[in-house]
């Protein structure tokens, strides 16, 4: 017995060392994307990315970020993930999930919408149809740059299809995602939703523009020509803006996705959003999380951040944010291994 137990205890330990051989640390820097015409404003993102260099708790604003500042990259990547905020926010408030990503083999490129996040609100106080349409351009600009850019492109994973391209959005960057994806706004439902279901749905109905979409419930759907991106293949949807999308536009993509519902979210009320997202979407993963408010899916920030919601850093007694980031940071990498394997 001995004879044959100690190979099969050498295999095991070779495939332990080489599994931890893979483990990276996450790298960052920051960059700066000019946008597609000169007049408008260039795209801030956070680049996190694979890389041997120890990383350490760094703070930067609010959040802090556990990362190797201009640490040397991987020279193969597992591919890119574009990753958007939600209104008002920043490219630093999902780092946990992005460090989770780049310690997996991905770059991740975290945008900092221009004209939505904590410092220009110019984009979110334009109409709707606006507001809604260059979201998700913006994102499809980033991916431009970074497989143009000579640092990345010949690193990002390719196949026959093409560079692996997924992307994650929390909130209105989970609409931003699912728009990528072929999912096409329509005003008048914003329209039709907030006159029936305002009471269920207060914060959602009195956030931003939403009134204006509200008192013109003839608008035309946006069009998604230009908003689809034939190159994203597989999206992430954490507590996402879904009233706003044509059901049947759901209905027709083919693209994996996860739905992520915070159970008791006020904000974006689920059964409105993220499940009613889920339903409409043939081959979606719903996923609840128990006990979860809308910015469960963010760091915690050092410091207070009001919100239409109250303080971003609150969560319901009995939820630790700590705990289900780091499962969800483990998750996000399996599911995109598995979409682009």
């Amino acid at each position: 017995m001995t004879r044959f137990l100690k190979p099969f205890l050498l295999t095991i330990t070779t495939l332990l060392l080489a599994q931890g051989a893979l483990a990276f640390e996450a790298g960052w820097r920051q960059i700066s994307i000019a946008g597609p015409t000169p007049e408008a404003q260039a795209t801030t993102v956070a680049l996190y990315y694979p890389t041997q260099t120890p990383a350490r708790a760094i703070p930067m604003g609010p959040f802090t970020p556990n990362v190797a500042v201009q640490a040397a990259p991987e020279p193969v990547l597992k591919g890119l993930i574009v990753l958007s905020h939600g209104t008002g926010g920043s490219e630093l408030g999902h780092s946990t999930l992005a460090e989770g990503l780049a310690q997996a083999g991905y770059l991740v490129a975290a945008l900092r919408h221009p004209g939505d996040n904590w410092q220009d609100s110019s984009l979110r106080n334009s109409s709707p149809e606006i507001y809604f349409n260059q979201r998700p351009r913006q994102v499809s600009w980033v991916i431009d740059a970074l497989l143009r850019d000579p640092e990345w492109k010949d690193r990002i994973a390719h196949d026959a299809r093409g560079p692996k391209v997924g992307a994650v959005g929390h909130s209105a960057g989970g609409y931003t995602v699912l728009a990528l994806a072929g999912a096409e706004p329509d005003m008048s439902r914003i329209a039709r939703h907030c006159n029936v279901e305002r009471a269920e749905d207060p914060i959602f109905c009195r956030t931003g523009r939403i009134g204006q979409a509200i008192a013109q419930p003839s608008a035309p759907p946006s069009s998604n020509a230009s908003l689809t991106d034939g190159r994203v293949r597989a999206v992430v949807a954490l507590a996402p803006v879904g009233a706003v999308f044509d059901a049947q536009s759901l209905a027709k993509i083919r693209l994996p996705v996860a739905v992520y519902a915070a159970a008791n979210d006020r904000w974006l009320v689920p059964r409105f959003h993220a499940q009613w997202i889920a339903q409409n979407l043939p081959r979606a993963e719903l996923h609840r999380v128990p006990n979860a408010w809308h910015f469960a899916f963010m760091d915690t920030p050092s410091m207070p951040i009001a919100t239409e919601d109250g303080d971003i850093r609150a969560d319901p007694p009995g939820f630790d944010r700590s705990a289900f980031l780091k499962q969800l940071s483990s998750a996000l990498p399996a599911f995109f291994d598995k979409a682009f394997k």
